[in-house]
């Protein structure tokens, strides 16, 4: 049995009830379920996928993106979720490591085809609405047949290569299980009392595992509705409250402050919504007055890619008294807060957030050292900080790895500092996060100059823009003689922050 069967199941139960919407049109369960039958009959006989293959998909949210996660599913294959935003130099970067046999994509990222084609030419590309190299989504569906799964295709089989970027200035390839999916989705209908009887909207975008596993796949499995968004927009979103009654919605703090911006938030009509989860960073308080002002509950979640992501959270009727806390660990996870040795700390200390079970990633695509450095006898070391109150709620502090959260997108300064190495002008750079009140944090580089060199602000938005996505360009560069080091010779970030901090207008 494969995740793909779970959907099969769901037509089985409820042939006609909707799966998913999106765009004024409707994909019922049974319709759902015999779209991904076609589609990996499509993928194995057209293109040749099969198990352990890599297919990456690049597009904003689409029925189709959905359905191609439970295809490969069925076929044992891996999906590549592709994040849009980024370069097209770190998109070929990854797909590149990731060795993908098949991209799809939509046309408005076909900026990525002809240098995939030169740097990946054995790659076939299928366009979803269009047909690259003469080949689209639904042609696939055309050569739908006999049932192509592979008997050796279980829970235990990879899905997902998730990349986020890391401390060492490269994109990691997370590996993620089916079964993975399926704990994350149990502990998702622990946390939001989730049943078929919810409708879930979905507007974060599908390559996060937030947008595609807090409540999109979880519902799907459970026999849910969820109405898609091909990208959020405020009064896109306003109005599927009104008109779609959706039942819960994840949203990230950019989000949410995009939406109580908006002149129609203060008649907006939030009677159907049971509960609102947000996370990815600290959430500031006034972010959740505005929803429980208005008698909508506000569930916190914490994780991160390698756990798919759930992993801590508040639960619908739960305790939500307690501020800022994250929660309890999940219902089929543990987590613990322990000292740089690895010995759990009494409640009440800060440490590092270690997580455990089958929610978890398995390694980082073929690089063994990450994996053995992040996973250490089975507990996944976050790197982020936090601690406990007596009851062992948890509230996370930093991120310890100096990982910058903007607008829901992490941005890790190793990144940002290696491609600002790489300019023939800067001898040093040092990248920190500066709170936005709408973003959060935005990164600013502090950078040294070579001797002689006339590297201005605009050379080095131009450069980090050529290879990086616009949202990991630093909003400031701060020229200065030099850089505080430890005695070892390793940039001290929190120095710099204090620095941020001294100079901020007050």
């Amino acid at each position: 049995m494969d995740l793909s069967d779970v959907i099969a199941r769901n037509a089985a139960f409820t042939p006609h009830k909707p799966a998913i919407r999106f765009q004024g049109r409707t994909l019922t369960y049974a319709a759902f379920a015999a779209r991904i039958a076609a589609a990996a009959c499509g993928l194995r006989t057209r293109l040749g996928v099969g198990r352990g293959d890599r297919v990456a998909i690049l597009a904003a949210n689409h029925p189709d993106y959905l359905v191609l996660l439970y295809a490969c599913a069925r076929l044992g294959a891996m999906l590549v979720p592709l994040n849009w935003r980024l370069a097209v130099a770190e998109q070929l970067f990854i797909l590149g490591n990731a060795d993908v046999k098949a991209l799809v994509l939509e046309e408005a990222f076909a900026a990525v085809v002809a240098p995939l084609q030169a740097a990946l030419p054995q790659a076939r590309l299928v366009g979803i609405d269009w047909r690259p190299a003469g080949l689209s989504f639904d042609d696939l569906l055309d050569h739908a047949g006999d049932d192509v799964r592979d008997a050796a295709v279980d829970f235990s089989s990879p899905l997902l290569v998730v990349y986020t970027s890391g401390t060492t200035g490269r994109p990691k390839g997370a590996v993620l299980r089916q079964e993975a999916l399926v704990w994350n989705a149990a502990m998702s209908q622990h946390m939001h009392g989730l049943t078929a009887a919810d409708h879930v909207l979905t507007v974060l975008p599908l390559f996060h595992v937030g947008g595609l596993n807090i409540q999109t796949t979880p519902a799907l499995q459970l026999g849910a509705t969820v109405t898609l968004h091909a990208r959020f927009a405020p009064d896109a979103a306003l109005a599927a409250l009104r008109d779609d009654m959706p039942t819960l919605v994840v949203l990230v703090p950019a989000t949410i402050q995009a939406m109580i911006e908006h002149p129609h938030w203060p008649d907006a009509d939030l009677a159907s919504l049971r509960a609102v989860t947000t996370g990815s960073t600290v959430v500031p308080q006034p972010l959740i007055d505005v929803w429980t002002a208005r008698a909508v509950p506000v569930l916190q979640v914490y994780g991160s890619t390698e756990t798919c992501p759930i992993a801590i959270y508040t639960r619908m009727g739960g305790d939500l008294s307690r501020g800022n806390s994250t929660g309890l660990p999940g219902l089929f996870c543990e987590a613990r807060i322990v000292d740089d040795a690895g010995r759990e700390l009494p409640h009440g200390n800060a440490g590092e957030i270690v997580v455990r079970g089958r929610n978890l990633f398995t390694e980082y695509w073929r690089d063994a050292a990450a994996s053995r450095e992040a996973l250490y006898d089975g507990w996944y070391h976050t790197g982020d900080i936090a601690s406990r109150d007596g009851d062992g709620y948890f509230n996370v502090h930093e991120r310890r790895n100096n990982i910058i959260i903007s607008g829901g997108e992490n941005i890790y300064p190793a990144e940002v500092e290696r491609v600002l190495g790489e300019h023939p002008g800067v001898a040093e750079a040092a990248v920190i996060g500066r709170p936005d009140p709408r973003w959060q944090e935005v990164p600013v580089a502090y950078v040294v100059r070579r001797a002689g060199a006339p590297v201005t602000a605009a050379d080095l938005t131009r450069h980090v823009g050529e290879q990086l996505a616009r949202f990991k360009i630093p909003r400031d560069f701060i020229f200065v003689d030099d850089l505080p080091h430890n005695a070892l010779g390793k940039v001290q970030h929190f120095r710099l922050r204090q620095m941020a901090r001294d100079a901020a207008p007050t």
